[in-house]
């Protein structure tokens, strides 16, 4: 890749291969070693346009495998060559900008050491290169606005008004989620090239990871049945596969770097993760678009499906190549076989990259039903007959986001846990209880059977809130996960690579955190959730797209949980705050939910009718009346968390005082053993002479 001239900042230096030294007013007086200079240009180039080729190559051969470059039948509207042939290529294009800058900001930000606050001087170059890629991946995203228009309507360019695709762009799902990846990616390059702070590219790898999403959750799966496979798998599909591949190239891009073992060593254990997570993704919503085993080899789609199952199990091996053989010959200094096996590994990936492209482009066995209930459509799966006790715990409704949530969860948490008894540490079983019992019932208020009501019953939907916001998060708070973390994470072999250890001290002690961590703010946006969502039009916006109702599902156990870390929590962060006010902060907060059911049960009107109304079972009592239990259940659902809560208050406050009495003990004792007056003596002694003063007036 070319190599961008750095600007005389101290931060922007060639790193020396000496100690960092520098401060940040004092730039570093060495020349650069030779083996510090970044990779040459022409074997940047040279492997990138390899990679290129065989990205088109196998794009085009898929396309064609898969039906996708068919002829168009006459009497239907054409698009015409330019769109069906420029089309796939500039997805393309897109996919492989928006891996690259994925890649190159999160290497900056995380694998990486910095200078200070700073990243490194290859950091440096890496987010610059962040900036461009990012550029360009916006001006892509709108050109495949403007094709996909032309696509949809069967309109050939030079016959496309700009009316039509402001149209499709403003109006449109489709359009809106272009229209945001170009304006998420716009930020990115905006930030990428401004900043040259750590906490900066890690702001610019967040937003380049949310701009992968939008496409993902409107496109493809989106229109499949069983969309909480559907549209979460793939989200995690592609978030998984760009941090693996954008990873490889941007350590490719450094790998003449004295930094490159360790940050290959870093980017090892996150490529493991993104194996096992592309593969469980990708099974899950190929089983989704097949919809029975025998299409894999009876449908073209699915001999493209076994293509990207062959790519992956190759980067398999190749990854299992690299730890076992050129990772230990990288740190013995042996550069060579890691660059060349993970050039051939590049190779693979962009590959697989344009075979991807090719099955989005490609007609799925699954064929839309002519007359389609419109429930289905509206769901991704039929009316659920009149719920019993086995409708409700069975026929379960499974979403790949929370069980991926509740399965790293709790494989993490109990993986601390054995750290810190390894090294001799107990930890109370208490804690491990509350925690896993808080995800086990987040993935039961999810994914079973409950979950089909919680759509089509107001009265599910808010015994479905109540659990997320309140018994869930309760839990949750009391298994106190950072304080484990804090324990039981690593710090990194180099001082100048902040850990996932360092990156939570620094979250923990941000502004944002002392901010929302407030008592009143954190009761200010579990109340302000309660009563924006339902007195208002949002809660029917949300419930017609599966990424707002997971956003707000999600947004109910955050809120929650930052509610009660604030009351009842034990991990560090939190603000000192006296246990009389939490306990007024606990009883603002039981009268506002209790005047949010009373406030409930007197509305007349159905709350979020264009949804509740079209998607009303017919073996159900009225909508409104549904709607008068569901603010029961949530009048009365807060009572017993609320109590407990409240007992707690009282016993760590009691707690608290036992130990301010033990300390004014022991200060006592020191005292009177050396002779000296404790704090309580000296302020008698204030009183006693205040009291002796004469009045001057």
């Amino acid at each position: 890749m070319h190599q961008p001239t750095p600007s005389p900042t101290p931060r922007s230096l060639p790193d020396t291969g000496r100690p960092e030294q520098a401060g940040p007013g004092r730039p570093e007086q060495a020349g650069p070693d030779r083996s510090e200079r970044p990779a040459s240009a022409a074997g940047g180039w040279l492997v990138g346009l390899v990679a290129a080729g065989a990205a088109v190559a196998v794009l085009l051969l898929a396309l064609r495998l898969g039906g996708a470059l068919a002829a168009a039948i006459p009497g239907l509207p054409d698009p015409g060559p330019v769109t069906t042939w420029a089309l796939p290529p500039v997805r393309l294009l897109a996919d492989a900008l928006a891996t690259l800058t994925v890649g190159f900001a999160v290497t900056a930000a995380f694998l990486l050491p910095g200078d200070g606050t700073s990243v490194s001087a290859h950091g440096w170059l890496l987010l610059r290169r962040a900036g461009l890629t990012a550029a360009g991946w916006a001006v892509t995203s709108l050109t495949l606005l403007v094709l996909t228009v032309s696509d949809l309507l069967g309109v050939p360019l030079d016959r496309l008004g700009a009316a039509s695709v402001v149209s499709f762009g403003v109006d449109i799902a489709q359009g809106r989620s272009l229209l945001a990846q170009a304006g998420l990616a716009a930020v990115v390059a905006v930030a990428a090239r401004v900043g040259v702070s750590r906490g900066t590219a890690a702001l610019a790898s967040a937003v380049a990871l949310v701009g992968l999403l939008p496409p993902a959750l409107t496109g493809h799966a989106a229109g499949a049945g069983n969309h909480q496979i559907a549209v979460s798998s793939l989200a995690l599909h592609v978030l998984a596969a760009a941090l693996w591949a954008g990873g490889l190239a941007a350590l490719l891009s450094i790998r003449r770097s004295r930094h490159l073992p360790g940050a290959a060593a870093r980017y090892s254990r996150l490529a493991l993760a993104c194996f096992v997570a592309v593969a469980v993704s990708g099974l899950a919503n190929a089983a989704v678009r097949l919809g029975a085993v025998d299409q894999l080899w009876q449908s073209r789609y699915g001999w493209l499906v076994l293509g990207k199952l062959a790519a992956l199990v190759a980067l398999g091996l190749i990854g299992a190549a690299h730890r076992t053989r050129t990772l230990p010959g990288l740190r013995a200094g042996r550069r060579g076989a890691f660059a060349r096996l993970a050039a051939g590994e590049l190779m693979v990936f962009a590959a697989t990259v344009g075979l991807a492209v090719a099955l989005s482009r490609s007609p799925t066995p699954v064929a839309e039903p002519v007359d389609a209930d419109p429930v289905t459509e509206v769901l991704g799966f039929g009316m659920p007959a009149a719920p019993t006790a086995a409708h409700l715990l069975g026929q379960p409704l499974p979403d790949l986001f929370f069980l991926t949530v509740t399965v790293v969860g709790i494989a993490a948490y109990l993986a601390g846990v054995r750290r810190l008894r390894r090294a001799g540490h107990r930890w109370p079983a208490a804690r491990t209880a509350s925690w896993v019992g808080g995800l086990l019932v987040l993935a039961a208020a999810t994914g079973l059977g409950f979950a089909r009501y919680a759509y089509v019953l107001f009265s599910a939907h808010m015994a479905q809130h109540m659990v997320l916001s309140m018994l869930v998060p309760i839990l949750l708070v009391g298994g106190a996960p950072v304080t484990l973390a804090l324990r039981a994470l690593r710090r990194p072999d180099d001082p100048q690579v902040r850990g996932a250890r360092e990156w939570l001290l620094r979250g923990l002690h941000s502004r944002l955190t002392r901010l929302l961590t407030h008592p009143v703010v954190a009761l200010g946006i579990y109340t302000a959730s309660l009563f924006g969502l339902y007195f208002s039009d949002l809660l029917g916006t949300l419930m017609r797209s599966h990424l707002g109702h997971l956003a707000m599902l999600g947004h109910f156990v955050v809120s929650g949980y930052l509610l009660f870390w604030v009351l009842i929590g034990i991990d560090p962060g939190r603000p000192r705050v006296p246990h009389p006010i939490l306990v007024l902060i606990h009883l603002a907060a039981m009268m506002a939910h209790g005047f949010f059911g009373l406030a409930l049960m007197q509305t007349t009107t159905v709350i979020a009718p264009d949804w509740y109304l079209g998607v009303h079972p017919g073996w159900a009592s009225s909508p409104l009346a549904d709607q008068k239990l569901g603010a029961g259940i949530a009048w009365a659902f807060g009572e017993i968390p609320a109590a407990v809560v409240m007992v707690l208050l009282v016993r760590q406050w009691i707690r608290a005082d036992e130990r301010e009495q033990r300390r004014l003990d022991r200060a006592a004792d020191r005292a009177e053993a050396t002779g000296e007056d404790d704090d309580l003596a000296r302020y008698n002694a204030f009183l006693a002479a205040t009291a002796r003063r004469p009045d001057r007036n």
